[in-house]
């Protein structure tokens, strides 16, 4: 049996919605995703409702992800592109995981020239 190691500090679903299946690691959808796309991902997840949805700005999600414009839109067309997100342009849907990852592509992240 597994022993919680600090029984007040629990973690209770309140207030919010925000979920990541278990599937979003074991079935390579986290290790297909370069750092920006994980870190709007992420934080779209966090901020969206029980539908998935969420209403954040360009300029707000930018500001507090640190995140360049065009990184932004790299990063959003590619979560569309690999159907974890959609867009109408205003409102944000984190979808339900696709059946399987889409197949990874190669990157062409300034570390992949190291």
């Amino acid at each position: 049996m597994k022993k919680i190691l600090i029984p007040g500090r629990v973690r209770k679903i309140s207030g919010g919605f925000s979920f990541i299946p278990l599937r979003f690691l074991t079935d390579g959808f986290l290790e297909l995703l370069p750092q920006k796309e994980l870190l709007l991902y992420f934080f779209l997840v966090v901020v969206s409702d029980r539908n998935g949805l969420s209403y954040y700005r360009y300029d707000k999600i930018c500001s507090i992800l640190e995140m360049n414009m065009d990184e932004y839109i790299e990063a959003r067309n590619a979560l569309i592109g690999k159907d974890l997100l959609a867009f109408d342009g205003a409102v944000f849907q984190v979808l339900e995981l696709p059946e399987k990852a889409p197949v990874r592509t190669p990157r062409t992240d300034a570390y992949d020239a190291l």
